[in-house]
């Protein structure tokens, strides 16, 4: 899990110089393909799952997650997540991050801030003895705090062999409630979190996720491993190792 989240990480890291104006979200797709297939010798997780057709996420402004690369060029203010998961050696590396092309609107860069500052919130409640809700509701009152809000329909999960498994860790809820941690689980922690009302609907592509409102969504992600004394995140940067 270690070698998979690392590696998962290192796509990101890669392909951040390629987001710039005038590249379509299919041409990052291929970029991280080859890289992951290529240079990792490890497999994309997304292409063909569940009928999945490419290798990575790719949602932009206001879709909220799930978003299929293809012909859609890039532009100057653009908000992007990429969400990459990686297989190596039969275990799974999940993580996401945002990405702004050329200069990001004011409200993007508050939004993807503020998912960034509520995932690590709900990342620093997990350890041995504490509960799932505690998580979520550590993400949930940041958000609200800042007067955003959290998707509920989409939540993070269980991950090893399998690369969606239980269990469902949802970014809401209330300390003190769900599943006990114990050492040894793996999972994500990905809160989805919108300027407008959290409501989302699923466009008839059956994958792509989007905003009611249409207004602008953000996620970051992580696969965090909990050890017997705290936690420890498997899919950091370069920048954060």
């Amino acid at each position: 899990m270690r070698v998979a989240g690392r590696l998962a990480a290192d796509v990101l890291d890669m392909i951040g110089e390629h987001v710039v104006p005038g590249i379509t979200t299919d041409e990052l797709d291929r970029i991280c393909h080859q890289h992951i297939t290529e240079k990792q010798g490890a497999i994309p997780a997304p292409l063909n799952y569940r009928g999945f057709p490419k290798s990575i996420c790719t949602s932009v402004n206001h879709v909220v997650c799930h978003g299929i690369p293809g012909d859609r060029t890039l532009k100057s203010g653009d908000a992007i997540n990429i969400d990459i998961t990686v297989i190596k050696d039969g275990f799974h590396g999940d993580t996401s991050r945002m990405f702004f092309v050329g200069k990001p609107a004011i409200q993007a860069e508050r939004l993807s801030a503020v998912a960034f500052e509520s995932m690590w919130l709900g990342i620093e409640q997990i350890a041995p003895g504490k509960r799932l809700g505690d998580i979520g509701e550590a993400i949930q009152k940041n958000v609200e705090k800042n007067r955003f809000s959290v998707v509920r329909e989409y939540c993070g999960h269980g991950i090893g062999r399998v690369f969606h498994e239980d269990p469902q860790v949802l970014h809401y809820g209330k300390a003190g409630t769900g599943l006990e941690l114990q050492a040894g689980m793996t999972m994500t922690v990905e809160p989805m979190v919108n300027a407008g009302k959290r409501h989302v609907r699923l466009l008839p592509d059956g994958w792509t996720v989007v905003t009611k409102d249409h207004k602008l969504s953000a996620q970051w992600e992580h696969t965090v491993l909990i050890t017997d004394s705290g936690y420890e995140v498997l899919t950091l940067g370069a920048d954060d190792r």
